[in-house]
């Protein structure tokens, strides 16, 4: 490891849940598997073999609380696999959604990839959103919540849940 490029290198595993922020300064924390879920772990990106990069590191010392869970790939830009599967089971709870069209399913399927990354279409897919998901009730709207809080951008969430 390279202290100079001032960060480590993070595992996590397939389901989104960090397993060690900094598997190089703090390899007794590395798991094959996860604690939480069982899940497998991974190091480098699935599509292009790239580390995913973890906590930030000062000197020989790793700063776990500057470490977030990364959505995308940082060398290829594909999404993570936990962002996968975060996006699959929305538009799987799109398609159980009563009370819409089915053109509206689709702009929510559109909506939600907009969400995910911070653009000038967020606000738009995210007021889209928000007009149709009214309609389906309470329920389905926190079911969406519970699905997305970790993976929609900052301005989706100051929309949807102020």
């Amino acid at each position: 490891m390279n202290y100079s490029n001032k960060y480590d290198e993070a595992q996590i595993c397939l389901n989104g849940h960090i397993v060690n922020p900094a598997i190089h300064s703090r390899p007794d924390m590395s798991r094959d598997f996860c604690v939480d879920c069982g899940t497998k772990t991974i190091k480098k990106c699935p599509k292009c073999e790239t580390p995913i990069i973890g906590s930030r590191v000062i000197g020989r010392q790793p700063i776990g609380h500057l470490f977030s869970l990364p959505k995308f790939c940082h060398n290829c830009g594909e999404p993570y696999p936990w962002t996968e599967a975060i996006i699959k089971a929305a538009r799987e709870l799109t398609q159980e959604l009563e009370n819409i069209t089915d053109e509206e399913k689709k702009i929510l399927v559109q909506s939600i990839d907009d969400m995910i990354k911070d653009t000038p279409g967020t606000m738009v897919a995210t007021t889209k959103f928000k007009k149709i998901i009214s309609k389906t009730g309470k329920k389905f709207m926190d079911a969406f919540r519970d699905i997305l809080v970790d993976i929609i951008s900052e301005t989706a969430k100051k929309m949807l849940w102020p």
